[in-house]
């Protein structure tokens, strides 16, 4: 029985299960459920704070997890980053009121709050700038209206709290983040290669479309050139003699321009449907 940790709340939390549940796992449907078991696939899951994830994984407790990859090196467990799951982007920056410093360079002196003082702190010394990190828990935006700090760093999404508490980010982006699905370092890939090609199976049905068209003959190299799918499309002959219906996967993001492309081209009865689940 596989044992796997879920946020419990926050951003990644509801995200993470409805992913899950597009891979064919059972989910809790009550919000202070703690733990989860699904028999039918041999996994039993846990609701955790997302900050503790990268711990229980890198002690062995359990076996797998999703959690922000800014927690899993914040955490300096024994666990490793094994899929990119594609949501919950941010970047982690700093921001201050406007002319306190312009680049990490000036922070020599001042002092840092943030919830990611294993982030920050590896990001200075990596970068040699002597500034004092003071660690709290969320809320660091108005550490420095209180006069705990100087500067803050923190993740950023769209901004809008940073400047509605007058701030401004500047500098480098310390760290992008994201979603992932982490193991243990020495974690047997077997034992999870179900869990990780369902989810790799999410991932490509969230990205790609089923694309269907009929072409006459003569333009279905050119068609093809345009729907090239994940390893070839499957070109089949129509009763209208000189006409073939061609089926392919093609980039959700660029279905409508394909499409345009296709009907200029000479292709007619172009669909595109969803896809819920695939195995590549």
């Amino acid at each position: 029985m596989l044992k796997i940790a879920v946020p419990n709340k926050g951003a990644l939390s509801e995200a993470a299960s409805t992913m899950l549940r597009e891979a064919g796992y059972a989910q809790r449907s009550d919000s202070k459920q703690l733990t989860k078991l699904d028999p039918d696939n041999g996994v039993e899951f846990f609701y955790l704070r997302p900050r503790d994830i990268a711990l229980y994984v890198g002690e062995g407790t359990l076996d797998a997890g999703i959690t922000g990859r800014d927690l899993l090196l914040d955490s300096h467990a024994h666990a490793t980053e094994a899929l990119q799951l594609g949501f919950g982007r941010s970047k982690f920056r700093f921001a201050a009121k406007p002319g306190t410093a312009t680049d990490v360079h000036d922070l020599g002196g001042l002092r840092v709050a943030t919830s990611y003082d294993g982030v920050l702190k590896r990001y200075l010394a990596d970068l040699g700038v002597d500034a004092s990190v003071v660690r709290l828990d969320g809320a660091v935006e108005t550490s420095i209206q209180l006069g705990v700090a100087d500067v803050i760093a923190d993740v950023v999404e769209t901004g809008s709290t940073l400047r509605a508490a007058g701030l401004e980010v500047f500098g480098d982006v310390i760290l992008e983040s994201e979603a992932v699905m982490i193991t243990r370092v020495d974690a047997d890939a077997g034992a999870l290669e179900t869990l990780t090609r369902r989810l790799q199976g999410v991932l490509v049905a969230r990205a790609y479309v089923m694309m269907d068209y009929d072409i006459p003959v003569q333009q279905v190299e050119q068609a093809i050139a345009l729907t090239p799918g994940i390893e070839s499309p499957t070109v089949s002959p129509l009763h209208r003699e000189g006409w073939v219906a061609v089926r392919s996967m093609v980039q959700r993001s660029a279905a409508q321009r394909v499409m345009d492309d296709l009907w200029a081209l000479g292709a007619r009865a172009i669909l595109t449907t969803d896809i819920h689940a695939c195995r590549l």
